[in-house]
């Protein structure tokens, strides 16, 4: 399984997130300790924001403790938002097209996860796509596909609904194993998330509480020593992370409530 991580707050250095801490991104590519694999080596990959609305994308096929330019990229870079993914592939050959995060207009996404069905679906998603993200398809991984097809189910305008509809396009698990998805992606103002599996067991994600700069990160596995300020995210939600907290709305509600847990 892949490995994720994200920020939002105060410009800060992307070594921050990604290299400094104690069990950072470099660190979990690895030495994943909540995967199935410990070593994540089949590409890296930064998606940050800065002036402008879209962001800047760095992806390349090394492993990414193999990549000077990966940690020195990260000491000269300051960004107010970011995420940052390495893959350990189970859909798609190792290209630096099958590497997330992938990018679309103001969005960025990441995925950790599986459709073990895929490709028995792959035709008839791709066909649904409007011609725009048809003609926007670089890759040929199950996680491309599934950002393409959130966005053309209303990403931009009902992030809920664009999941729920998504989900269902991709149908419940087949023989070949069960649908495991867990999502991180952003418009460049707020980190999004949501986990899903067939089984009850999707890949992990946690929210940190307030960093000591005020911001607030997202990641596949706590960065820190300290787990006690994270807390993992529920599944079937759509999580939304500001500096302001975690919001939390049900993507299969029974009611429109939307549901606040402020992790400390």
């Amino acid at each position: 399984m892949c490995r994720i991580a994200a920020y939002t707050g105060p410009a800060i250095p992307l070594e921050n997130i990604v290299v400094r801490p104690q069990h950072s991104l470099l660190t979990q590519s690895q030495h994943a300790s909540e995967a199935k694999l410990a070593v994540n080596g089949d590409g890296f990959g930064i998606a940050w924001y800065g002036e402008g609305p879209t962001a800047g994308l760095y992806r390349d096929v090394l492993p990414a403790w193999a990549d000077d330019n990966l940690t020195n990229l990260c000491r000269m870079v300051r960004s107010h938002h970011f995420i940052a993914h390495i893959r350990a592939s189970t859909v798609g050959e190792t290209s630096r097209t099958n590497c997330h995060p992938f990018s679309h207009g103001r969005w960025s996404f990441c995925h950790n996860g599986q459709i073990p069905h895929f490709k028995a679906i792959r035709r008839r998603m791709s066909a649904a796509l409007p011609d725009d993200l048809f003609d926007a398809r670089r890759g040929t991984t199950d996680s491309e596909m599934i950002f393409l097809t959130l966005l053309s189910h209303g990403l931009d305008t009902d992030p809920v609904a664009a999941i729920r509809r998504t989900l269902h396009d991709i149908g419940p698990a087949q023989d070949d194993g069960p649908v495991k998805i867990t999502c991180t992606f952003t418009d460049g103002e707020k980190l999004y998330a949501f986990r899903h599996a067939s089984n009850a067991v999707a890949p992990t994600l946690y929210a940190s509480g307030i960093l000591d700069n005020g911001g607030r990160a997202l990641a596949s596995e706590p960065l820190c020593g300290d787990g006690t300020r994270w807390a993992a995210l529920p599944q079937n939600q759509l999580c939304t992370l500001t500096t302001n907290g975690l919001e939390t709305t049900p993507i299969y509600p029974s009611s429109v409530d939307t549901i606040d847990a402020q992790v400390a």
